[in-house]
This record gives C-alpha cells, sequence and structure tokens, in this order.
C-alpha cells in the first residue's frame, strides 16, 4: 500500500464526507475473505424491505464467525483516524453485505440518522467499507452526496450531486456518518460483496449488541484493542462499568 496519512484521510474527509484509499489488503487477503465471508453469506436470507434490498443478503456478528476482519478492523490507518474524530468509540454494526443481481438502489440516507441528534454536530459516527469485489457504477458501488455531512435539516432532491465510489477490490471507504449515501443498483448477472465496519462514539449504544453476539471464550483470545471495540471497555469517565468494575474482568480466565 502506498504510504497514505491520517491527515490525508482527515482532509478529504472534511472536504468531502468520504475518502477512498487503495491497496489495503493484498490480493490474498482479499480472496480469502472474499471466499469466507461470501461462504458464511450462503444461507443468509435476504432484505426484509426495500431498504435492506430485496436481493441482498448480509452477515451480522461477523466477530463470532471469522477472525478474517481482526485485522482489518485495527488497521493503523482506520484507528488513527477514529482516534482524531471520535476520540472514544467502539465498534457498532459491522456487516457484510452482498448486493444481488437485479437489485434496486437503496434509499441515500446519513447513518447517523438513527440517533435523535438535530444536524448538523459533531461527527458521532463513522464508517470503513472494504470491498471484496472491484465496486462499479454496474454492479451497486454506493453512491455519496459529497460535501452533504455539511447539511443541516436538508435532504437531497432529485439534482442532488451524487458520485458512485467505484473503487478495486482490497481498497477502504472512510465515510462520516453524516453523509449521505445508500447502496447502488446492481445491474450486472453477479453479486457485489464488501464488508461495512460501522464505528461509533463509546456512549452511544451499538446498533449490533456485541457482548451477546460475540461469545465470551472467543472474546477472550481477541487483541484488547478488538476486545475495547466490541464493547469490553470504558468510556470516560465511566460508561461501561460492570458491577463497578472494567467489563474485561467479566471474561473467562
Amino acid at each position: 500500500m502506498t504510504a497514505v496519512s491520517v491527515d490525508a484521510v482527515l482532509d478529504t474527509l472534511g472536504r468531502d464526507g468520504y475518502a477512498i484509499v487503495q491497496d489495503m489488503l493484498s490480493p490474498a487477503e482479499v480472496a480469502a475473505a472474499r471466499a469466507e465471508i461470501g461462504g458464511l453469506l450462503a444461507g443468509a436470507p435476504t432484505g426484509r424491505n426495500a431498504f435492506e434490498g430485496l436481493r441482498t443478503r448480509r452477515l451480522y456478528a461477523i466477530f463470532a464467525k471469522t477472525r478474517l476482519f481482526d485485522g482489518p478492523a485495527t488497521h493503523p490507518l482506520v484507528l488513527g483516524v477514529l482516534d482524531r474524530l471520535l476520540r472514544h468509540y467502539h465498534l457498532s454494526a459491522p456487516t457484510g453485505i452482498e448486493i444481488g443481481p437485479g437489485e434496486e438502489a437503496q434509499a441515500l440516507h446519513p447513518d447517523d440518522g438513527i440517533y435523535p441528534l438535530p444536524r448538523p454536530h459533531p461527527e458521532v459516527v463513522v464508517n470503513v467499507m472494504w470491498p471484496l469485489d472491484d465496486f462499479t457504477a454496474a454492479n451497486g458501488a454506493t453512491r455519496i452526496v459529497p460535501g452533504s455531512h455539511r447539511w443541516g435539516e436538508e435532504r437531497p432532491g432529485p439534482g442532488a450531486p451524487v458520485v458512485v465510489a467505484e473503487m478495486p477490490a482490497g481498497s477502504a471507504m472512510f465515510f462520516l456518518g453524516s453523509l449521505w449515501h445508500g447502496g447502488g443498483a446492481n445491474t450486472t448477472d453477479r453479486p457485489r460483496l464488501g464488508v461495512i465496519m460501522h464505528y461509533a462514539a463509546a456512549w452511544l449504544r451499538q446498533q449490533e449488541s456485541h457482548l451477546l453476539a460475540v461469545p465470551p471464550e472467543v472474546v477472550r483470545g481477541l487483541p484488547e484493542r478488538l476486545q475495547e471495540l466490541l464493547g469490553y471497555n470504558i468510556c470516560p469517565p465511566f460508561i461501561g462499568y460492570v458491577d463497578g468494575r472494567h467489563p474485561r474482568r467479566t471474561l473467562p480466565a
């Protein structure tokens, strides 16, 4: 990977609301992740509505099912960006997403919209998308409204300047939770696979309850930083304690 600094990513995020960094994963890492995530998705149901995608499959509880995203979730560039933007944070909704052939475009939305905060507000959500296939306009690459992270309560209308975030497999796309975006339509005859790591400020409730989703005996063997990201941590001064103690003390010996 060509060296990319935290400052460079932050500058682009501040201007556009998203930043693409290529070659974050090697071809071998992409192939292994595609095979494993694809296999885990094979039995997953498709979405229940148009927003989830009636031809889209999602893999939840990723860290209970594979170790192949432990590294990407704690990549130094990722954590460097998050440290500057969110300071204290945890994984909220890491999800494998396979957009199937014939899927329609998802409605544009900001991912921090699930929290009842007036816009604009300081960033509370940052996402990192990891494409395991080349993302193209034809197969459902994410659609983005650049600069919309600076909006107040406006919504993108028919003439909004939407761009398609095309990128090769192995890239990583950082984007702010306040940015309006949505999955694209897949007009090809093959599915499009990616994994999104959704991080939120540690004082917000996680979308997925990892303390229940990932068995404690699995968490016990994970790197300490990943344990913290899954929720075994304290948001200063004392949010998240268990019986007055650090939550990591609850893990089995």
